[in-house]
């Protein structure tokens, strides 16, 4: 089996070769190509790789490419993790709704619909190219903003277009171990749209457990969620938010936390990410431990000002574990390659599962997977509050694919201007302006 990572010199991409080092079944992958538009990264990455695979006699061959058509043709599997305007892009995304009084945040809110407005029509051609060239590959997206991209694929690609996203994931063990439960025996109530969730129940042999959580300051306060949201709020929401919501929830103290804080994440991951590959230049650098060293840092300091507005210190340590995204996408291409039936939680077509939402709407749920793909199952119906935060947020996501598919910037402000977190059609117009003065990756609309 063949697996090409679009976005192959990103810094992760050692997180899903290491999880493909572990399987050694039959069917597994045997390639894998490393596609990226910038070789310095390439030949970084291949580095980290080449140690990791040091003394697995059965490790997946490595080749790396900067020719998109030679990366997907003949591809059985294709992950696709880019970042169009790169690091560079995300800090900016930051910078520019921040001068404005409104969140920047890589995915929600207006830096989100600027990163988005970027990345539609780069994914689209890249869905197209994958039509034409292996149109039997199984595509798995975790391209930021994850819902919106996938979605604008699936129009392309259909059913064989699946969005994952390792936010879910991670709840469901922290709470399955605040619950004292192995997350591996239970089943995860949790419906949304990508980083817009809510983990309502948590069901071991058919019996909920999650009201137990409620019960209890001491477990409900005992993971990472409890302590950014508070006690209170969880019991008024009767359910366990993604950690994302806190953006929305908590909009002004996250605000003010960026816009005091002496840097943003994207800031920050830009200059670690240059350190470090700045570093991997070196012919003596220890690449895996770098590697490894730089990574620590990364976990350690994720959504640390959405902490900071909750008055949190550290992240615990047991917060740190790994297991997330790579071990979702292992998951996924097992269980397609070789019909091993699981479930899992996934950004897929509606269907029918959400009545507030078109058959087409990309949303994140459980999901049965086997060699036919992901069929997202019957879920209870959204509650009241949840229903207005969904379909606004699911129609900005509209608006901006409208707007990159017929290049109007008229659609691309409405995008902007119907955003829950931005509260005038005068910031909208701005916004947009600054972020078209700022990329001329956004010079389409017009």
């Amino acid at each position: 089996m063949r697996l090409t990572i679009l976005g192959g010199g990103g810094f992760r991409v050692p997180l899903v070769y290491g999880a493909l080092l572990g399987d050694h079944a039959e069917g597994r992958i045997t390639h894998v190509t490393l596609f990226d538009l910038d070789e310095r990264r390439l030949s970084a990455i291949s580095r980290v790789l080449a140690e990791l695979a040091r003394g697995v006699p059965d490790a997946p061959v490595v080749r790396v490419t900067t020719d998109l058509d030679e990366a997907v043709y003949e591809a059985d599997f294709i992950f696709s993790a880019i970042r169009v305007g790169g690091l560079h892009g995300r800090a900016a995304d930051e910078r520019i709704a921040l001068d404005e009084g409104v969140l920047g945040q890589e995915t929600v809110g207006a830096g989100g619909l600027a990163y988005g407005l970027r990345t539609l029509p780069v994914v689209t051609r890249i869905a197209q190219q994958i039509a034409d060239l292996a149109p039997d590959a199984w595509v798995i997206n975790f391209t930021n903003p994850a819902g919106m991209v996938t979605e604008a694929m699936s129009r392309i690609l259909g059913d064989r277009v699946i969005g994952i996203c390792d936010s879910p994931v991670g709840l469901g063990r922290r709470v399955a171990r605040a619950l004292n439960v192995d997350p591996r025996k239970v089943w995860l109530d949790y419906v949304g749209l990508n980083h817009l969730g809510w983990l309502r129940g948590v069901k071991v042999g058919g019996k909920d457990i999650l009201p137990r959580l409620f019960e209890y300051d001491t477990l409900l306060g005992s993971f990472e969620e409890g302590r950014l949201f508070g006690l209170e709020w969880l019991r008024s929401l009767g359910a366990i938010p993604n950690e994302y919501l806190h953006y929305y929830y908590f909009n002004r103290e996250t605000v003010r936390a960026y816009s005091e804080a002496k840097r943003t994440r994207g800031a920050y991951l830009l200059e670690q990410q240059e350190g470090f590959y700045r570093e991997m230049e070196k012919s003596d650098t220890p690449a895996l431990a770098t590697w490894q060293r730089t990574l620590a840092d990364r976990e350690a300091t994720y959504m640390a000002h959405n902490r900071e507005a909750a008055g949190l210190g550290d992240r615990y340590e047991e917060d740190l574990e790994s297991g997330g995204y790579e071990q979702v996408a292992l998951s996924l291409m097992r269980a397609i390659a070789r019909n091993e039936r699981t479930t899992l939680i996934l950004n897929v077509r509606n269907r029918q599962t959400l009545s507030v939402l078109d058959a087409d709407a990309v949303i994140e749920v459980p999901c049965l997977v086997d060699a036919s793909g992901a069929h997202p199952v019957s879920v209870d119906p959204l509650p009241g509050h949840a229903v207005g935060l969904v379909t606004s947020v699911k129609a900005v996501e509209r608006e901006a694919m409208a707007a990159a598919e017929s290049c109007s910037r008229a659609a691309a402000v409405k995008a902007f201007a119907l955003h829950p977190l931005v509260d005038s059609v005068g910031v909208a117009r701005r916004l947009l302006d600054n972020y078209m003065d700022e990329f001329a990756g956004l010079s389409y609309l017009r």
